[in-house]
């Protein structure tokens, strides 16, 4: 058996999970028997991007896990960063003319 991490987060709560798993597993599979979908009911184990160490799996699938592996399930990014940046950008131009925003 080899030992791997699943860690899934949201805004408010983040759960790591501590599996021992048979070697030759794959990503997809191992998030899928990890029961994080008990912990955040509604997290869609089959779909939702992974990654291993901040890397974006290609094909969890495809993907060998090794021993101390920490699988990362990604979620929906809540707001664009391109338009977050924009929107604080054009706050502080505003502010630095003396305008408000409306």
């Amino acid at each position: 058996m080899i030992r791997v991490e699943v860690v899934y987060a949201e805004a408010d709560r983040q759960v790591l999970l501590t599996r021992e798993v048979p070697p030759g597993s794959d990503a997809r599979a191992v998030v899928v028997a990890s029961g994080m979908d008990a912990e955040f009911p509604g997290l869609d184990l089959q779909g939702s991007p992974l990654g291993i160490f901040g890397k974006v799996l290609a094909d969890p699938q495809r993907r060998v896990l090794e021993d101390g592996d920490r699988v990362e399930i990604y979620r929906a990014l809540v707001a664009d960063p391109k338009e977050v940046r924009k929107q604080r950008a054009e706050k502080a131009r505003l502010r630095e003319r003396g305008e408000s925003q409306a």
